[in-house]
C-alpha cells in the first residue's frame, strides 16, 4: 500500500472519528466534545431551524435537547473525498427525540431522517468541520409507547460508555 493510500484512509477514519464524537457529544449532552467538532468560526445551516456558527447550532441545539426526555443521533452512509488539508463528505443522519410528558401526561417520537454535507479542514493536524449543510430528507411524529431503556444509558458523564471509552 503507498503512502498516499495509507494517508487517505487515516485521514478518512479521523473524519469518520469526529462525526461518531459529534453524536456521541450531543447525546451524552457533553456539550465541549459536541462543539469540537467545529473549527472556531465554522458555520452551520440547517435548513429552515438554524443558520450561523457551529458553536452557535451546539448553544440553540443545547436548549432543544434539555426540553427532551431522550435523544439519539446516529450517522451512517458516509461518503468522504480528501483532497490534502481539505476534504467533504456526505453523511446519512437519523435523530430519534423523546419529548418530556406534556399536561396530559402524554408524550411524542420525533424522528429526522437526513443528511449533513459538511466541508473539513485539517489544522494543526486536526480535522473539524468548516461549514455544514443539514439537509432533512423526511421527518414522523408518533405517540411515543415507551419499551425498556437500559440502567446504565443516561444523558450525562453517569452513562455507562465513560467507564469504557476514553474522554476524546
Amino acid at each position: 500500500m503507498s503512502d498516499s493510500v495509507l494517508r487517505e484512509l487515516l485521514d478518512k477514519q479521523a473524519i469518520r472519528d469526529v462525526l461518531s464524537r459529534y453524536c456521541r457529544g450531543l447525546d451524552r449532552m457533553d456539550k465541549e466534545m459536541a462543539n469540537a467538532v467545529w473549527h472556531p468560526g465554522g458555520t452551520a445551516f440547517y435548513d429552515g431551524i438554524f443558520e450561523g456558527t457551529g458553536h452557535g447550532f451546539i448553544d440553540w441545539v443545547w436548549q432543544a435537547h434539555a426540553g427532551m426526555e431522550r435523544h439519539s443521533h446516529q450517522i451512517t452512509n458516509v461518503l468522504i473525498e480528501v483532497d490534502d488539508d481539505r476534504a467533504t463528505s456526505e453523511s446519512y443522519v437519523t435523530v430519534v427525540l423523546w419529548t418530556l410528558p406534556d399536561e396530559d401526561g402524554q408524550q411524542q417520537e420525533l424522528v429526522g431522517r437526513g443528511r449533513y454535507l459538511d466541508r473539513w479542514e485539517r489544522r494543526d493536524g486536526v480535522w473539524a468541520i468548516e461549514h455544514r449543510i443539514h439537509l432533512l430528507d423526511m421527518s414522523s411524529a408518533f405517540p411515543l409507547q415507551r419499551a425498556d431503556v437500559s440502567a446504565g444509558a443516561s444523558r450525562g458523564t453517569t452513562d455507562l460508555s465513560f467507564e469504557y471509552i476514553a474522554k476524546a
